[in-house]
């Protein structure tokens, strides 16, 4: 997999603000404080433009991703797409946005049904539209075409496929209404290194074709410098350094993005065992700091 992040530039004007973002989640029990996911996140994303939300497990990145597809309760701030407020959009008016947001999640072999042909998975969200069969047909058939898969798949079953075929299936499905923006929750962590290197450059090629925007939620510094022309790092719900994707994945200056730049395996034993022992360093100097700030708390 390239490691070279990407050089060009996308436009100015911007497509998603999301401003002091907070998401509150309720505990069971008398009184008790609810957890905050988020405190008070702000990123932005403009047109044609890839940012990468990178953390670790716990961290509050796929919780942002929800909250901008409407899926988690934005309980402060302001998320704002296309100068429209959506952070608190009813049922039928978040329906209507989902042709210009989209989501292509995690697991390709639980995103896609599992009785339907990819025919019908591929037109459902044209079908709901009310566009025609013929036209739709026409339609599934250029999606496949965009993620370079065969138009004789549109009879065939999701298991009849491999876990690479059926991101680019999901893909194609988040592609089906012509989005602007697609939030990719960790698309290509189910996959194996090869199979993630060929969905990649399938992101990148789709991009350059139409100008769509991505949120890339990822745990791995590696997978988001490959794509992103600016970086967000999430740790315990806030965003802890966000800048120029070639800074912070090649030179981080938090000690977390460090630490999460020196997970990354190299193939020479002397320097991954040199990694270890600086990432260890760096992870109790982290744990310390922590255990200082709870107790001013």
């Amino acid at each position: 997999m390239s490691t070279s992040a990407v050089s060009e530039k996308p436009l100015v004007s911007t497509l998603l603000d999301v401003k002091d973002v907070t998401v509150d989640y309720p505990i069971k029990g008398f009184r008790k404080e609810p957890f905050r996911a988020l405190k008070g996140v702000s990123l932005d994303i403009r047109p044609g433009e890839t940012v990468g939300l990178v953390g670790e497990s716990g961290s509050g990145k796929t919780t942002l991703g929800r909250a901008v597809l409407g899926l988690a309760p934005v309980t402060g701030g302001s998320i704002t797409y296309r100068s429209q407020e959506i952070s608190q959009l009813g049922r039928k008016a978040r329906r209507a946005l989902s042709s210009e947001i989209q989501v292509v999640f995690q697991d390709p072999y639980t995103s896609l049904n599992p009785s339907l042909t990819i025919e019908q998975i591929l037109a459902e969200p044209l079908t709901v539209r009310n566009v025609p069969a013929k036209e739709a047909g026409k339609r599934v058939r250029e999606l496949l075409d965009q993620v370079g898969l065969p138009s004789g798949s549109v009879d065939r079953l999701p298991r009849e496929f491999s876990g690479g075929q059926r991101q680019r299936i999901a893909i194609a499905r988040a592609l089906a209404l012509d989005p602007r923006l697609i939030v990719c929750d960790e698309p290509v962590s189910a996959l194996d290194l090869s199979t993630q290197a060929r969905v990649l450059e399938l992101f990148k090629e789709i991009q350059e074709r139409t100008g769509v925007a991505y949120l890339f939620v990822s745990h791995d510094l590696e997978v988001v410098r490959h794509l992103s022309h600016r970086v967000a790092v999430m740790y315990h719900g806030e965003i802890v350094e966000w800048g120029d994707g070639d800074q912070v994945t090649a030179r981080p200056e938090h000690p977390y993005t460090q630490r999460l730049f020196l997970a990354a395996p190299v193939p020479d034993p002397v320097r991954q065992e040199q990694r270890r022992a600086e990432r260890r360093r760096l992870e109790l100097e982290q744990r310390e700091a922590d255990l200082q700030a709870g107790a001013v708390a």
